[in-house]
């Protein structure tokens, strides 16, 4: 679950969805100044930290060696942890990529991050990050909906063992009165959020939908009693393309030379 409203509201949303709903993967970041409330919504929920899986974020890469250790720390100390299941480079931007990844897998070696990854990198960047000779990310987050496919990284990706994860899988709600949606959505009696999140699941992607609202992150949760058939998910891939818009910012396409930094 992808966590981004900070204060009470979201601890006591990390703490229902662990507690009541049987959500494992909380997806929080620097950028959405949610960190503190994450660890106090395991707190709050009684299930033991290890059973959670917590991915964070540094969001700019600008501050080299230094800012990034400084972040890393930050974390740790706001969520009151002692260990980070996975720690992201949000974007490729701030001109110190390389410099700032070395730090997270310096922190892996020690055994306080446990998996390292980056986010919203496009494939030029990622074959940077393989031309240096480092070990690739575990994982690249991205935007992933039927009107986003971003089907040249996901390639890449797979083609590289790197797992994909998608986030804005309800496309901030922008589409959920589609026509072709709704009809699935009717076909099998569930929310069209439901029926995007089944599609993600069933492309094979780590899915993170976003919600502050008991409800809603239970109705998210309800996604497995249902399939939608290999022909759905290839028309609604079709379909999709044909209206192609992301809905978020789009770090993916951001320059190498200006933003990425030095390759070695």
């Amino acid at each position: 679950m992808y966590q981004s409203a900070p204060g009470e509201v979201s601890s006591d949303s990390v703490s229902y969805a662990i507690g009541k709903s049987g959500y494992l993967h909380l997806d929080c970041a620097k950028f959405y100044k949610n960190e503190a409330d994450v660890g106090k919504g395991i707190e709050k929920s009684g299930i033991p930290r290890e059973k959670i899986f917590v991915t964070t974020k540094l969001f700019t890469t600008k501050y080299g060696k230094e800012g990034a250790t400084k972040r890393i720390e930050e974390s740790l100390e706001l969520m009151k942890f002692s260990f980070i299941d996975q720690y992201l480079l949000h974007a490729p931007h701030g001109g110190k990529v390389l410099e700032c990844y070395d730090v997270l897998l310096n922190y892996q070696k020690k055994g306080i991050i446990k998996s390292v990854g980056v986010s919203n990198f496009g494939v030029k960047h990622l074959e940077a990050l393989k031309n240096s000779g480092r070990p690739l990310p575990q994982v690249n987050q991205i935007e992933l909906h039927p009107w986003c496919t971003n089907e040249d990284i996901v390639k890449w990706c797979r083609d590289h063992n790197v797992a994909v994860v998608g986030y804005s899988p309800l496309a901030q709600g922008k589409y959920l009165n589609d026509p072709f949606l709704i009809q699935l959505s009717k076909k099998y009696s569930k929310s069209p959020a439901q029926i995007l999140i089944r599609w993600s699941l069933q492309k094979g992607f780590v899915t993170i939908p976003k919600s502050v609202k008991p409800e809603r992150i239970l109705e998210n949760s309800k996604v497995f009693d249902f399939s939608l058939t290999a022909e759905e998910v290839a028309k609604f891939d079709e379909y999709g393309r044909a209206k192609k818009g992301n809905v978020c910012w789009d770090p993916t396409v951001y320059d190498i030379v200006a933003e990425f930094g030095p390759t070695k």
